[in-house]
């Protein structure tokens, strides 16, 4: 749990989740209803909204738990159609992209990355300032994980 609070804060926001609804099966994290958690036995493959699993001490969030952040107060940045389009498909974001950021927008901080919809496409790390002067061109967001990931998996 310690780990899906600390991964949260990693971009401002302040993830409340009651406890006594995760459940933790080999490394791996669950939200649970309050029904849910009454049937759920130690040995169970999956149950309720998935988190992310924890591995060799570093945190791998699902886009359920990126989108359970997105609705708290979060680094944000929102980005047009075809900025969408190229970070589904793992490319980064340039600053002509952007339509509009929210929470922290310095250097080195995570940000999620939202499409003009609302809808959470992943998220990524700011390599610039994204306050300062800088030309279109430049590279605003280095994408570290996108929806596409798992179709390109696939592939």
């Amino acid at each position: 749990m310690k780990q899906i609070i600390a991964f949260s804060a990693k971009f401002g926001g302040k993830l409340v989740l009651n406890t006594e609804f995760i459940a933790e099966k080999n490394g791996r994290y669950f939200f649970l209803n309050k029904t849910l958690r009454r049937f759920v036995q130690e040995d169970f493959y999956y149950a309720g909204i998935y988190l992310g699993k924890a591995k060799n001490g570093k945190f791998f969030p699902s886009f359920n738990l990126l989108s359970l952040i997105a609705k708290s107060r979060a680094n944000k940045v929102v980005i047009d159609r075809k900025a969408s389009w190229l970070f589904i498909c793992g490319r980064d974001i340039f600053r002509k992209g952007i339509v509009a950021v929210q929470g922290l927008r310095g250097k080195n901080d995570y940000t999620l990355v939202m499409n003009e919809h609302g809808e959470c496409l992943g998220f990524g790390k700011i390599v610039c300032s994204l306050d300062s002067a800088g030309k279109d061109t430049d590279i605003a967001v280095r994408n570290i994980s996108d929806v596409g990931d798992f179709l390109r998996r696939e592939s």
